[in-house]
């Protein structure tokens, strides 16, 4: 299984971006059934989780990006999104994408997302 996350770029406070992150060599089923997750990175801090969204579509997010941010899935395309608006500078870091089965874990190589002021 192989997780290519994309979307990610510079941008300018207050702007917007969308991530994806598509999912090769994983039956449908699978990853319908999963638990699909973004988390991010910054600098000298501890990768933190994001956003997720379960098999079922619920979906959480981290206090920082409640509201501004929003995880979707396309199980047809086997595809996580992260839509993110209003960005801040300190939404800049790493993003990485990962699907959890229930025998499984997989990551991305993660996108890099740039917020300047």
């Amino acid at each position: 299984v192989q997780l290519q996350a994309s979307g990610g770029g510079l941008v300018q406070a207050g702007g917007s971006l969308k991530l994806s992150c598509a999912a090769r060599g994983v039956i449908l089923s699978v990853f319908w059934g999963s638990t699909k997750a973004w988390y991010r990175q910054a600098p000298g801090n501890q990768r933190e989780l994001v956003a997720q969204i379960d098999g079922d579509g619920s979906t959480s997010y981290a206090d920082s990006v409640k509201g501004r941010f929003s995880i979707s899935r396309d199980n047809s395309r086997r595809t996580v999104y992260l839509q993110m608006n209003d960005l801040k500078v300190e939404d800049t870091g790493v993003y990485t994408c990962s699907l959890t089965g229930p025998q499984s874990n997989y990551w991305g190589q993660g996108t890099q997302v740039t917020v300047s002021s």
